[in-house]
C-alpha cells in the first residue's frame, strides 16, 4: 500500500461512517508522514490530524484500526 492509497482508504471510510465530503476529510487528515523502516520496523507511518474533538476522535480511531491491518506503507512513486 502507498501513502496515497492509505489516504484514500481513510477518507472513504470516514465519508462512509461519518458523512461529510472527501475534501473535508482530506484536509483534516493531512499528509502521511513516513519513517525509515530501519528505525520503525513495526509501523512506518503516522498522521497528525486536525479538526474538532469528535473529528479527531473519528480519525484516530480509524487510524488505529487501519494501522493493525497496514502497518507498513510505501511512498508514492
Amino acid at each position: 500500500m502507498t501513502t496515497g492509497q492509505l489516504q484514500d482508504l481513510l477518507i472513504a471510510r470516514l465519508v462512509r461512517d461519518h458523512g461529510g465530503t472527501r475534501q473535508k476529510w482530506r484536509k483534516l487528515i493531512g499528509n502521511v508522514h513516513l519513517y525509515d523502516r530501519k528505525t520503525h520496523p513495526h509501523c512506518n507511518w503516522a498522521i497528525n490530524c486536525l479538526g474538532s474533538r469528535s473529528e479527531v476522535e473519528a480519525i484516530e480511531g480509524l487510524i488505529d484500526d487501519i494501522r493493525n491491518k497496514h502497518p507498513l506503507v510505501s511512498p508514492e512513486r
